[in-house]
């Protein structure tokens, strides 16, 4: 009988101390909805204030930029020289809408996705357009701790009548 107890109260334990586990609280460096908007939304600020470093600095060294018509850009540096080229047009500005993030569970990775409105000069006509299209932006945790972009892809839409 009293072996009977002992093996009742050591389950009771042992399941007590499984459900302990269910209910473990977030690492400190997870990801956000808000602190995934706050990094998009910094990033866009550096695009806008023509600084292609700095949007770029948000990139995870195996980062993959995926925009309609172009090959993927592979890995920072190319980020960095296709960005040099949009910033230097002196209209290029990216506003945003429409703004969600989804954040697993555990918190370690997140896609952000918003409409997007990009004002460019056309090389050809010279004259100002603006590209609507939606943005997917994918984030996890690098190993310094912080968000950082992994990969993200711009696709236009039709223009509307």
């Amino acid at each position: 009988m009293a072996t009977l107890k002992v093996a009742s109260a050591l389950a009771a334990l042992i399941a007590a101390a499984s459900l302990t586990g269910c209910g473990k609280p977030k690492p400190a460096n997870t990801l956000t909805a808000d602190g995934v908007k706050a990094d998009v939304h910094s990033l866009i600020a550096a695009f806008n204030a023509h600084d292609a470093a700095k949007t770029v600095s948000h990139d995870a060294p195996d980062f993959v930029g995926m925009f309609h018509g172009m090959a993927n850009n592979l890995g920072p540096a190319a980020d960095l020289s296709i960005t040099k080229l949009q910033v230097a047009d002196p209209k290029a500005h990216i506003d945003l809408s429409n703004e969600r993030v989804d954040v697993s569970k555990a918190g370690d990775m997140a896609v952000y996705r918003a409409t997007y409105a990009a004002t460019s000069t056309d090389p050809k006509a010279n004259r100002t357009v603006v590209e609507h299209g939606n943005l997917l932006i994918g984030y996890r945790i690098g190993p310094n701790g912080m968000p950082q972009v992994t990969w993200d892809s711009f696709s236009d839409t039709p223009a509307t009548s």
